[in-house]
């Protein structure tokens, strides 16, 4: 019975831990992200190998991989980073032959963020092509998968500034209505510097305002900066 309620405990830690990991990463908090993301896979690892036959666990532990990634990479940790994603993808894989896609949206942007930073856009353009597939049913999965293909759309190896608006717009359509202020303020941080590139100044001040303003009404210092130093370039 104690090692029943145990295990118990510990599920419901780790969920905890994998929530508040995703919100600490969507608002740049990065070292608190790691702090709880690297529990949550402590907490995971305690089930051992019978960990992925314990259903919540089967939908857990990727979202917690892949955000273990993401955050690793934006620290610079490639080394670990790169260990995350293979380890994320092999359970992708395990996942999706299981058919537990639906349950994933989270998953597989984050990855493919992790990607984006490590330079490896293919990779990370797949994932979110993917993560829009296998989201129809989670619209909130479905916005943040559109805004990473903005990013990957805007990045200055592969500018397409036709694709990238339409990315950040429905990224938008999905995110306002419900109320998803982080990413919110990340689509119009991504749509004020596509237009500030393409010398659409007017547009590019008033995306990258609303950005500033969100960003300092939720406290998001870090991206924050960001939005400021776009908004002071030239």
């Amino acid at each position: 019975m104690v090692s029943a309620e145990r295990s118990n405990d510990d599920r419901r830690r780790g969920r905890v831990c994998a929530v508040v990991t995703n919100v600490y990463t969507l608002l740049g908090e990065l070292d608190e992200a790691l702090v709880t993301g690297t529990r949550a896979l402590e907490i995971a690892g305690r089930f051992g190998d019978a960990r992925l036959r314990i259903v919540p666990l089967v939908l857990l532990l990727p979202r917690m991989v892949a955000s273990s990634a993401w955050v690793l990479a934006q620290l610079g940790e490639t080394s670990e980073a790169v260990d995350r994603l293979r380890e994320g993808e092999q359970l992708l894989e395990s996942s999706a032959a299981r058919g537990l896609v639906s349950h994933l949206g989270w998953a597989y942007p984050s990855l493919g963020r992790a990607y984006l930073l490590l330079g490896r856009l293919d990779e990370a353009r797949s994932l979110g092509d993917r993560a829009v597939k296998y989201s129809p049913a989670h619209p909130g999965f479905a916005a943040h998968a559109l805004h990473l293909l903005g990013d990957i759309a805007t990045h200055p190896d592969r500018f397409d500034a036709e694709a990238g608006e339409a990315h950040y717009r429905k990224a938008l359509a999905l995110a306002e209505p419900r109320g998803m202020r982080p990413l919110i303020g990340h689509c119009h941080l991504g749509l004020g510097k596509l237009y500030r590139r393409t010398g659409q100044r007017d547009q590019a001040g008033e995306h990258l305002t609303t950005a500033t303003t969100m960003y300092r009404e939720m406290g998001m210092t870090y991206w924050l900066e960001q939005a400021e130093s776009a908004r002071e370039l030239p």
